[in-house]
């Protein structure tokens, strides 16, 4: 009896992976956003200066890809690093495609390669965490 090899890669389990990976992504940005939209605020209507700006910006960068992960991995069986890590990728593709959009005068350089690395690796943390605390 010969068996035959499915050559369906878009499995029901591959779909689900998929969408907890894009449900991930968003819930990175929805905080994202939160937390950006408060600093504004209080940039505006407080005496508080922006010169703290790349700090938040960074610490928040990294906690949403970390929650990105995380939440990408919490539907996985196995690889929580790597769907983590693919989270934190998407997050920052994303991310440089809003920068180029809105900032017309952006370029990618050092600090740009440095949030890149640093969210794939935060993605992949993120995924670690959610793949063993779901067990």
């Amino acid at each position: 009896m010969r068996r035959e090899i499915s050559t369906n890669l878009v499995t029901e389990e591959n779909k689900s992976q998929i969408k907890q990976l894009v449900i991930g992504v968003m819930i990175g940005y929805a905080i994202t956003c939160i937390v950006f939209l408060a600093y504004a605020m209080l940039i505006t209507y407080t005496q508080m200066s922006e010169r703290n700006l790349p700090m938040v910006v960074a610490v928040t960068t990294l906690l949403s890809v970390m929650i990105a992960g995380f939440d990408a991995a919490k539907g996985a069986t196995s690889k929580g690093w790597m769907w983590g890590m693919i989270a934190g990728f998407i997050y920052v593709v994303i991310m440089g495609i809003i920068m180029m959009v809105m900032l017309p005068g952006f370029f990618a350089d050092g600090r740009t390669a440095t949030v890149i690395i640093l969210s794939i690796a935060g993605g992949g943390l993120g995924g670690i965490l959610g793949i063993n605390i779901r067990r």
